[in-house]
């Protein structure tokens, strides 16, 4: 039987041109493999800073929102906690302490404030300090948070405190300024 001259030969002379040359091009990038550019890939994470007077829940809430993100519990608060809330998004909570060094830096470098206030209490001293001095070195979101609201007995008690605590923060901060509501965490 005779020999088939195009029986081993390519259907489209513009296809095998194409394959030939992304071999070409597979073989070149194995060659030089490009530098990955780490500066700036990543931006810094979000600083939210805890503050309140003691024993309002600051440690409280800062384990909830851990546990929220990472469904792990942590038994200390101490120094930065960093957590990933996102694909590209990283955030770093703090618990401030009260003293009024501590709320000079955080004041200085917080994206984000989370006011923690006793409902059953109302404003304390350290909260109108620190007001003054995110005043003074530049004003970054607040968020007023209400605590200990299970501690009165009426329900219209607490109604009466969220109003009057509400209309007292927005005079220290803003008009509309968001505050919540938070009881009962464990």
């Amino acid at each position: 039987k005779g020999k088939n001259p195009k029986a081993f030969t390519f259907a489209s002379v513009v296809r095998a041109k194409k394959t030939q040359q992304r071999n070409q091009d597979r073989a070149h990038r194995k060659e030089h493999a490009p530098m990955a550019i780490r500066l700036g890939a990543e931006p810094p994470p979000f600083f939210v800073a805890v503050v309140g007077p003691k024993g309002v829940g600051k440690s409280l809430l800062i384990k909830c929102l851990v546990r929220h993100y990472t469904k792990q519990s942590i038994q200390e608060t101490t120094g930065p906690i960093t957590i990933v809330s996102g694909k590209k998004r990283r955030v770093t909570l703090f618990e401030c302490p009260c003293e009024i060094n501590a709320m000079c830096d955080v004041a200085k470098v917080a994206d984000l404030v989370l006011l923690l206030i006793d409902a059953h209490f109302g404003f304390e001293m350290e909260i109108f300090e620190f007001l003054n001095i995110l005043k003074t070195h530049g004003f970054p979101k607040v968020i007023g948070v209400l605590t200990h609201l299970d501690k009165f007995k009426k329900m219209q008690q607490v109604k009466e405190a969220k109003k009057s605590l509400k209309h007292r923060f927005w005079t220290e901060i803003c008009d509309g300024a968001k505050l919540f509501y938070l009881s009962g965490l464990i």
